[in-house]
């Protein structure tokens, strides 16, 4: 777990995808949200408990089995609103959740709950004190999006340490991400801190000058 002043990030490796949930809050005000609820549902809302957050807002950074398989679980036992891109929206959300490996995260999945907000570029994300942007960052899928704020930026499955997202599924383009990852984030400065959607932890700076995709 971390801390950026009043801010509180704890990370968790879900599902046999070893996706990256996030369970972002404020010290201060004690409420939270949870990013990408990808599988073991229990997990992430013991884990928000034990941190002493009521969360109040469930993201998903883009609907790609992996990382909204636990959606429907979480937003049931905590009663949050659930956030996605208007890109993705609920029918594209049902699509994904449909068409990708849903037996290897136990074969027991959900229908998932209808989108309580649809989120466009530049809009903001409250969480008490804390403000998030929304960063429209296309590429991996059409609504794939990335929250800045704070001097970090949960970047989904758009940039990783030392690599990029997938572009071969449907709806994606490597040409769109390669413009989204130069656009919105190598813009960023070289201390901000990345939390991709697979993988550990990174710095703008690290992979504007190591990640093997952005050089050249």
């Amino acid at each position: 777990m971390s801390k950026n002043e009043a801010m509180i990030v704890k990370g968790l490796e879900v599902g046999p995808f070893l996706s990256d949930c996030y369970i972002v809050g404020s010290e201060k005000t004690k409420k939270g949200m949870i990013i990408d609820p990808g599988a073991e549902a229990g997990l992430i809302l013991k884990t928000a408990a034990g941190l002493g957050l009521s969360i109040t807002l469930i993201v998903a950074t883009h609907t790609h089995v992996d990382h909204i398989a636990a959606l429907a679980q979480v937003k049931e036992a905590t009663r949050a609103e659930f956030a996605v891109h208007e890109a993705e929206g609920i029918k594209k959300v049902a699509q994904v959740f449909n068409r990708m490996l849903s037996p290897l995260l136990g074969g027991s999945l959900r229908s998932l709950p209808k989108p309580d907000r649809l989120l466009r570029e530049g809009d903001i994300i409250e969480i008490g004190e804390l403000r998030f942007t929304v960063l429209h960052t296309p590429g991996h899928t059409p609504g794939g999006i990335c929250l800045l704020g704070r001097g970090v930026v949960f970047c989904g499955d758009t940039l990783f340490n030392y690599s990029i997202g997938r572009t071969d599924f449907p709806g994606g383009s490597y040409g769109q991400l390669m413009n989204s990852i130069h656009t919105k984030l190598m813009t960023l400065p070289d201390n901000t801190r990345v939390f991709p959607g697979h993988g550990p932890e990174t710095t703008i700076g690290f992979e504007r000058q190591w990640n093997p995709f952005l050089q050249g």
